[in-house]
């Protein structure tokens, strides 16, 4: 199933009470101005309504979504400390996509193909909990929107790094085959097969950006969702030789939209979508939720807007954003700013790596500034940090307004989604200072972040192209 590629930049809207969608003649402009919210707990006015508990998928194929704090255990000092690492993490990913999907980009390494992976660059920001062989052994798995190969670290090893799981044994697993060298599977890694073993089996080699990575042979394996049934014949790669920064995760579960990627593979059995819901941060989040398949990954009351596909980057997922919004109006920006140019450069895309969202620098200084001026002199200034550039100090108060920022897709009549105010800013240090959580791009590539998609439920439908932001909450 090859889809299109879809963008995080629309999922916000939906959200609750505080989220607003519009379309159509009405969608010139939105209706909600301001949002009010709480600096002592951060929660929206209508937050209260939320559902405590996470979606239920009963009988689904569907798998918990956890932060990949509460995978590593890591604690930090301070709120600040741990915005200090989410920032280092979040520029590195965003640096590589950059580089990765500027038309000028050539591969640095000669091994096999190269896939885009946020675990390499630092990020790797979500896992899920995967059963891989027969019977199943449990492995910790990030989940990359933007890559295509599933892979895990295998015995014997004849490199390996640290991994919170003990290591896969295919020798201890009664489904696990290797993939001739010659087989049509072998044929469909990305930038083509690695070569042949002494055995005749098929090789696979990844690189990544910044020096790592895995290689080994490709193999036909089931793997196990939850409690759902085990899927058999997955072709995933059983990495011997494996180098890089990956935060304990045994692998990486690839959900892009090539035909070596999970929902790839899964094909009609999925029937080419999926959805899942990023838990929102905060004392209150619940955990979130990825779902596998048509028919259960699809929300009764969703808005659907339309994937883009880019010839240069296939795998990534992208969407037709076309404005801005501040407080209800439109901003003025140059028709083009988000547009995906023929050669590939451009556009809007979906990345569950990356946490802030990055927007072209003239796109960037309109918010920023319409979002300063409806704020006022109201409340007071607190310095900047990193990549944030506009921000308050809340402590003291017990509610705040803030203006209302809108996505827009279609050029004069559309849709146009307002993110709720929890998705808008975050906390810098614990004690009452929030910064704006948006942050100008490095090139005219625009990146959805995770920040502004957590707490609704985001569905990609890649047999269709479109993308959907339901009601459903996390």
């Amino acid at each position: 199933m090859y889809g299109g590629t879809t963008t995080m930049v629309l999922l916000f809207a939906f959200v609750s009470v505080t989220g607003v969608i519009t379309s159509g003649a009405s969608a010139s402009s939105s209706s909600l101005r301001f949002h009010y919210i709480y600096p002592g707990n951060f929660t929206t006015v209508a937050a209260s309504s939320r559902s405590s508990s996470s979606p239920r998928h009963d009988g689904r194929p569907s798998l918990e979504l956890l932060h990949r704090d509460a995978v590593t255990g890591t604690t930090y000092p301070s709120q600040r400390h741990a915005l200090v690492a989410l920032t280092a993490r979040d520029g590195a990913r965003a640096e590589y996509l950059q580089r990765r999907l500027s038309p000028t980009y050539l591969p640095t390494s000669e091994v096999g193909s190269e896939v885009v992976s946020g675990i390499s660059e630092g990020s790797g920001e979500y896992f899920v909990r995967v059963g891989v062989g027969s019977p199943p052994r449990e492995q910790y798995l990030v989940v990359d929107s933007g890559s295509d190969v599933i892979w895990v670290q295998c015995r014997p090893c004849a490199q390996c790094y640290a991994q919170a799981d003990p290591l896969f044994d295919p020798a201890t697993s009664t489904s696990f085959a290797t993939v001739p060298c010659d087989s049509g599977v072998c044929r469909t890694l990305p930038g083509g097969s690695s070569g042949c073993d002494a055995g005749d089996s098929c090789r696979y080699e990844v690189s990544y950006g910044d020096g790592s990575y895995t290689e080994g042979v490709l193999a036909m394996e089931t793997l196990t969702f939850g409690d759902s049934t085990p899927v058999q014949g997955v072709a995933i790669g059983c990495g011997h030789r494996n180098r890089g920064l990956f935060i304990g995760a045994a692998g990486l579960l690839g959900l892009g939209w090539g035909p070596m990627s999970l929902v790839g593979q899964l094909g009609g059995a999925a029937g080419g979508a999926f959805s899942y819901c990023l838990a929102s941060r905060g004392p209150d989040a619940n955990t979130g939720s990825l779902v596998l398949g048509r028919s259960d990954a699809m929300p009764v009351g969703a808005v659907w807007v339309p994937l883009l596909r880019n010839a240069q980057a296939p795998s990534f997922y992208y969407v037709g954003l076309t404005g801005l919004g501040v407080g209800g109006e439109r901003l003025p920006l140059d028709s083009n700013v988000f547009g995906l140019a023929e050669d590939g450069g451009g556009g809007v895309v979906m990345d569950t790596g990356t946490a802030v969202t990055r927007l072209p620098p003239d796109a960037y200084a309109a918010l920023r500034d319409a979002f300063t001026d409806a704020v006022g002199g109201g409340l007071p200034r607190a310095p900047g940090m990193s990549l944030f550039d506009t921000c308050y100090d809340l402590s003291g108060y017990a509610s705040v307004r803030v203006p209302t920022v809108a996505l827009y897709f279609g050029r004069d009549e559309g849709t146009a989604l307002t993110l709720p105010a929890r998705n808008l800013l975050v906390s810098m240090d614990g004690d009452g200072v929030y910064c704006l959580a948006f942050a100008a791009s490095a090139s005219g590539l625009s990146i959805l972040g995770n920040i502004q998609q957590q707490g609704i439920q985001v569905t990609v439908d890649t047999a269709s192209g479109n993308v959907g932001f339901g009601p459903t909450t996390c």
